[in-house]
């Protein structure tokens, strides 16, 4: 990779980590749905501008209702349930373990022996995770916030069947099919306490807002498709391992947020087993090429 992609896939990755802290701070004074629901608003502005892509819209609508909606709303319920924002951005991370087995039970994509290997590591750390929920926070909270990584996954294959369309337009498309039923959602909550709720909102949420918006959604995930679009996946998706580090350390820092031994044993358990299966991925992707 070029020098100025790998800043630029490392800078993914802090705005990623540091939008779970955001996500936190906003949900002081939004409720989940509201706040999933003007994320994907502000970050479907560019459809004004830009056209749909390419993709019929029940492929548009799927790819959208699982990558977008229920990853986030669902993440953002786990959060506003008390689930601690560095925890979060590890759990999420495990998508990757969710994508691997979904590929292997719907398409029959068997996984390397050192996938195997970084699937079991990943499901050992989260079980070890599993023993501290009810502490903190309940299970319930925790069987929300599980459900982000699954519908992560669902959306990674999904994608699959928007190839060779402008990355950009398409993710500016899917924010805006996602943000039309949270908007209907948000109703749930009441008219007046939804207007009550953005007529009130604090200058650092809106910051925070428009951060999570135009930068961490709109933005990142357009670099992080223009980085798979130019470089093998290989390459690519092992930088994504630098989320949940930098989600954690802000955590700490701005909530003072600690972890008990066997949570910080579970959580790096997870961390580790997922960095066996993404570099799984580039060894071989550089053995593919050398034999070429």
């Amino acid at each position: 990779m070029k020098p100025a992609d790998i800043c630029i896939a490392v800078l993914v990755a802090v705005i990623w980590g540091l939008a779970f802290v955001l996500s936190r701070i906003a949900l002081n004074e939004l409720s989940p749905t509201l706040m999933t629901a003007l994320r994907f608003t502000i970050a479907a502005a560019p459809c004004l501008v830009v056209p749909r892509p390419k993709v019929s819209w029940p492929t548009l609508i799927a790819i959208s209702f699982t990558l977008f909606l229920g990853q986030f709303l669902t993440q953002a319920w786990g959060i506003a349930l008390g689930v601690p924002v560095g925890l979060t951005s590890v759990i999420v991370q495990s998508q990757a373990l969710f994508t691997i087995g979904f590929a292997a039970v719907l398409f029959g994509e068997r996984p390397s022996p050192r996938q195997t290997l970084g699937i079991a590591i990943a499901a050992s750390g989260l079980l070890m995770i599993c023993g501290t929920v009810g502490y903190d926070f309940s299970v319930t909270a925790f069987a929300v916030l599980l459900m982000s990584p699954l519908f992560f996954a669902a959306g990674n294959l999904l994608l699959r069947r928007a190839q060779g369309v402008p990355m950009f337009d398409l993710f500016a498309w899917l924010c805006l099919v996602a943000a039309v039923p949270l908007l209907v959602l948000t109703l749930e909550d009441g008219a007046q306490p939804t207007w009550h709720a953005l007529w009130n909102i604090s200058a650092p949420v809106l910051l925070c807002m428009l951060c999570i918006g135009a930068i961490s959604t709109c933005t990142a995930y357009w670099l992080w498709g223009r980085l798979l679009r130019d470089y093998p996946a290989a390459q690519v998706v092992p930088f994504a391992l630098l989320v949940p580090f930098v989600g954690s350390a802000a955590s700490s820092v701005v909530f003072g947020e600690t972890f008990g031994p066997l949570r910080l044993a579970g959580m790096l358990t997870v961390i580790l087993g997922i960095a066996v299966m993404v570099l799984s991925k580039r060894a071989q992707a550089l053995t593919r090429t050398a034999g070429a």
